[in-house]
């Protein structure tokens, strides 16, 4: 799967949409979810939660593992995708649509975010 141009990253693998804008979306990339094996559960952060950016926030569990989910922005949870939490294969099916995980009112300026070309060189590094 491509990586999405619209979106920023963090080297942990989480995906972020619009982070400077009045709402963020986050999930995890697709390289994420396909490292991960078969998504079973998702531990996601409550509405109204602080999150801190480059700080866990949740957690993803799979069929492999259990691995923390990393806030890639500070600010305030506004909702979380309760569709996602019912069904986590749909992380698996669609980390770019309807696998995203929660959404965060940013406070303050996005930091330390990649760019997908960065990203892409991260991924390809990893391999």
């Amino acid at each position: 799967m491509p990586i999405p141009s619209d979106l920023k990253y963090t080297s942990e693998h989480e995906w972020v949409k619009d982070p400077e804008g009045p709402v963020a979306r986050v999930g995890i990339t697709d390289h994420a979810a396909g490292s991960l094996g078969d998504v079973v559960y998702l531990d996601l952060p409550e509405v109204g939660a602080q999150v801190t950016a480059g700080e866990p926030c949740g957690e993803v569990e799979s069929t492999k593992s259990v691995s923390e989910l990393f806030a890639p922005v500070s600010g305030t949870v506004t909702a979380v995708n309760d569709q996602a939490s019912d069904a986590p294969e749909t992380v698996n099916q669609d980390p770019y649509g309807a696998g995203w995980l929660f959404e965060v009112q940013p406070a303050g300026q996005a930091q330390g975010l990649l760019d997908p070309a960065a990203y892409a060189a991260l991924v390809e590094a990893a391999k």
